[in-house]
């Protein structure tokens, strides 16, 4: 603990701000790492998590009172003193009106933290489904923006200015949003002012504020597409619905947005062409831009040039981020500190860090770095270089482990990364590397956050700095070593993500890796870490890991890591990214002769282009056996049995679809060979449901059922609900096909409650379908409202084949009740789409219902239907003008079981 001064006191603090600029004082004074304040903290009996620590310390939130209390005393003051700070705290608490802080901005209980703030809690679903013709999403207000810059200085006629211009129209038409766009070089203060400005003026916007950083500074600015995919996100929009079109997106998201008063803000944009398609179309919104370039062809915006410090705001940041008094003891120096960092306010800032991080020392010290080329590397100047020096004035300053610490970091293009990184990529223990960490982020060179699904931290970089620190890796570090540790640190989420993986319920693929490296994860269990959240939370810097991944040519990692991320696609319904990542990383593994990593997307990729709707001309399922056809090949050629059968497995579906019911048998009996022979349980698990499914096809419930008996023992010894939910849909089929309405009721039932569980709206609206032909065989009027929500659902989310379905049964029971012209509008959809599918027997039997809905009102209609349907089929069940005539007619053409078989593979 240092004895060179007294600890700082909380007296006379006005703004939230002010006293965690205190805390942060405080801590220096103790002179204490964050682990050692947790382990002080615990020592009394406190609880206080070095993240949770790390996250109080770097925000503009009040803390709780038992945070301070475990801080204060970890520090090292006694009880008296805690009473004090916690006095200042509840001072504060009692001072928040909720109207203007002392700097009068409005809006002051948005800075406090959990004690004044009640966290929204999103309204419980009702029971059952919504209306058809109301959305199947909330619409939660987005509030997006970073924190508060807690020391912003100076930019008094800028920020008013900008401000001026976007709240002057809010909430009143004019000819078109407000549109501001603030331009400058790197390191100038463009994002502090648009988040500074953007805060006061969020009250003006009460509908939301969106932010995203577009990573113009990057190599690979942010396509449109994803950012709209974010905001309609947070709008509530559920992946399913979000487009892949991206001229459809755009429409989405600008009708999300119409009527209110939104506030979205664009930070760190590449071009004007990026930022068109995120403009919206309602005069009530506003948006705000930072770019380094001018964007002058940027039509409407006001814009904003923004230039270094003028006059003493230089000086009044360096002694707010200082926060001891040394600056204003020693005015000419901290004049000359400024002076050197060309009053560029990225570089002061680090400088101000500096100095704080050295509370014993003089100012002199460090204007003598400055002023000594030779230790500056680079002359200070105006542009990007004046960024590079800066940072490398920071950088110098670090011990040699942060320095390689901060470079190996730096190689890596996620936006974020996990608190295990730089333990794997050093290849240390995380004891070991805490020290480098807590460095470089005292040096502000790495910002920390928490990780809310591992109850850990996260780290990220400022766009620049990462580039700045992938240069010094480029220029310090051989080509083995940098390999070597993007080999590691990639590899090290492919480990995390194969664990995670395995908890998460869905298709029973085989598991297929490759001799991708998975390094250690040195502190790293996964103990209580739910995978659906790690995912959540972990998404987007999977996603870069698996493009850099492509881009280097690791085309063992990438198809790995992208396989990880296959079931909780599905999960959420995210088809289009899947679709995506499949195709990038499969072309990838083709180039390189990655036969066994092209097979594996390739495989992933049927099931995407099969059942979900792609606007293709072909028949969904003659793609899908020419696909399958060519996967098998592939898998036979390695000799991997699992991939084999489930290539086979997909063979089969799509020989039942065509009617080549004894081929699809065959192939599903060569695919339950095959798993068992490598003992493959999901593979055996699909097999049967292949088996099952080409006997239903025929008619043949008894032996179905016995298949269908067989996949759900399977599914049992898996764990997988959302397997088992799938295999009793067709136990509830099949057992009412045979009769049996009460037991068949009861799996429908205990399918439903699964899929609803995990929002896994595919399996839901199969088993709504298969409830609506239960509730007709029963004469219960709930078929309509079943079949209307299975239509409204598979709308939606773009479901080919139940979309077909749920047409067939709304127009069969306007058939039944006599309403012949609705009926024929129905089913003529139907059949159009069940062409576009592919499946002979689902497209017969809807023919068949669409000719009994054209005798008596067109003939030649109706002959025409039952000629395409005996096509198909071979056999016709005919009523026509009151007569009956029989021949022949197959089960799944009549109307039963192969109505509703709109089956997913999984």
């Amino acid at each position: 603990m240092s004895v060179t001064s007294q600890p700082p006191r909380p007296d006379g603090l006005r703004t939230v701000a002010e006293f965690v600029a205190a805390l942060k004082r405080l801590r220096a004074w103790s002179g204490m790492t964050l682990r050692q304040l947790e382990a002080r903290a615990g020592a009394a009996g406190h609880v206080l998590p070095r993240s949770t620590a790390a996250a109080m310390l770097s925000r503009v939130t009040l803390p709780r009172r038992e945070l301070v209390v475990a801080f204060v005393g970890a520090c090292g003051l006694g009880e008296s003193s805690v009473v004090e700070w916690l006095a200042a705290r509840d001072a504060l608490v009692a001072g928040a009106d909720g109207t203007r802080g002392p700097d009068g901005t409005p809006g002051m209980p948005t800075l406090f933290g959990p004690d004044l703030e009640g966290a929204a809690v999103p309204a419980e679903p009702a029971e059952g489904r919504p209306d058809p013709a109301v959305p199947a999403y909330r619409r939660p207000v987005p509030a997006m923006l970073p924190p508060a810059v807690a020391d912003f200085t100076g930019r008094d006629t800028e920020a008013q200015a900008v401000l001026s211009r976007l709240t002057a129209g809010a909430g009143r038409p004019h000819a078109g949003p407000a549109l501001v766009a603030i331009s400058g070089m790197g390191g100038v203060g463009k994002s502090a002012l648009a988040v500074h400005v953007a805060h006061r003026a969020a009250s003006a916007f009460p509908d939301g504020q969106l932010w995203v950083n577009l990573r113009g500074a990057d190599t690979s600015a942010l396509p449109a597409a994803e950012v709209l995919a974010r905001f309609l996100r947070a709008f509530g929009v559920p992946d399913r619905v979000i487009s892949a079109d991206p001229a459809e997106r755009v429409a989405q998201y600008r009708s999300s947005l119409a009527g209110r008063r939104v506030l979205v803000v664009l930070d760190n944009a590449a071009s004007a062409e990026q930022i068109r398609p995120l403009l919206p179309g309602a005069a009530s919104c506003a948006v705000l831009v930072t770019s380094r370039n001018r964007l002058t062809d940027l039509e409407g915006a006001y814009r904003l040039d923004l230039g270094v410090f003028r006059g003493a705001d230089g000086i009044r940041l360096l002694g707010h981020i200082a926060a001891d008094g040394r600056v204003e003891a020693q005015p000419s120096t901290a004049a000359e500190i400024v002076r050197l960092c060309g009053d560029l306010p990225l570089a002061i800032r680090i400088a101000g860090a500096r100095v704080a991080a050295r509370p014993g020392l003089g100012l002199r010290h460090l204007a003598a770095a400055l002023g000594d080329e030779h230790r500056r590397l680079d002359r200070l100047t105006m542009g990007d270089l004046a960024v590079r020096t800066s940072l490398a004035l920071s950088y110098r300053a670090l011990d040699a482990g942060a320095r390689r610490l901060f470079r190996l970091l730096g190689l890596f293009t996620a936006s974020d990364f996990p608190d295990w990184l730089p333990a794997v990529v050093l290849e240390s223990s995380p004891d070991e590397v805490e020290a480098h960490v807590d460095a470089l982020v005292d040096a502000q060179l790495l910002m920390v956050t928490d990780d809310r699904a591992t109850a850990g931290c996260r780290y990220r970089f400022h766009d620049l700095v990462r580039v700045f620190a992938a240069e010094r890796a480029e220029a310090e570090e051989s080509l083995g070593d940098r390999d070597r540790a993007l080999r590691r640190g990639l590899g090290g989420w492919l480990a995390v993500a194969d664990r995670m993986a395995a908890g998460i319920p869905g298709p029973c693929y085989a598991r297929i890796s490759g001799p991708a490296l998975r390094p250690p994860i040195p502190g790293w269990t996964g103990r209580g870490v739910d995978p659906e959240e790690w995912f959540d939370a972990e998404l987007a810097a999977l996603l870069s890991a698996v493009r850099q991944a492509c881009r280097l040519k690791l085309d063992d990692l990438a198809f790995d890591l992208a396989g990880c991320l296959e079931k909780y696609f599905d999960l959420r319904g995210m088809y289009a990214d899947w679709a995506a990542l499949n195709t990038e990383v499969m072309a990838v593994c083709h180039s390189s002769g990655n036969l066994l990593g092209e097979a594996v997307m390739l495989r992933g990729l049927i099931d995407v282009w099969t059942w979900i709707d792609q606007d293709r001309n072909e028949s969904a399922m003659a793609r899908q056996h020419a696909d399958a056809s060519r996967l098998l090949e592939m898998f036979t050629a390695l000799g991997h049995l699992p991939g084999s059968s489930d290539a086979s497995v997909m063979c089969a579906w799509s020989l039942t679809a065509a009617g080549a019911h004894a081929q699809a048998v065959s192939m599903a009996e060569e695919a339950l060979r095959l798993a068992r022979k490598s003992g493959h349980v999901g593979g055996e698990a699909r097999a049967y449901l292949a088996l099952a499914v080409a006997t239903f096809d025929q008619g043949q419930f008894d032996i179905a059922i016995a298949h269908i008996t067989a996949a759900l023992e399977r599914a049992h010894v898996m764990g997988n609900a959302r397997w088992e939910a799938t295999v009793l849909q067709f136990a509830g089929i099949g057992l009412r096909e045979m009769g049996d309405l009460t037991t068949s009721q009861e799996m429908l039932d205990r399918s439903l409650a699964i899929s609803r569980r995990y929002r896994d709206t595919y399996t839901e609206v199969l088993t709504l379908l298969a409830l609506a032909r239960l509730h007709m065989r029963r004469g219960d009027p709930a078929a309509r409202s079943t079949a209307e929500q299975a239509l409204a659902l598979s709308r939606e989310y773009r479901m080919g084949h139940h979309l077909a379905e749920a047409l067939q049964i709304l127009g069969e029971i306007e058939l039944a009740a006599g309403n012949n012209d609705d009926a024929i509008t129905l089913l003529e959809e139907s059949v159009q789409r069940w062409r576009r599918r592919g499946w002979h027997s689902l497209q017969a039997a809807a023919l068949v219902s669409l000719g009994h809905a054209y005798t008596g009102v067109d003939p030649a209609a109706a002959r025409r239907a039952f000629t395409e349907a005996e096509a198909l089929s071979g056999s016709v069940h005919i009523r026509e003008e009151g007569k009956q005539q029989e021949r022949h007619v197959p089960h799944a053409v009549t109307g039963g079981a192969g109505a509703d078989r709109a089956l997913y593979p999984e």
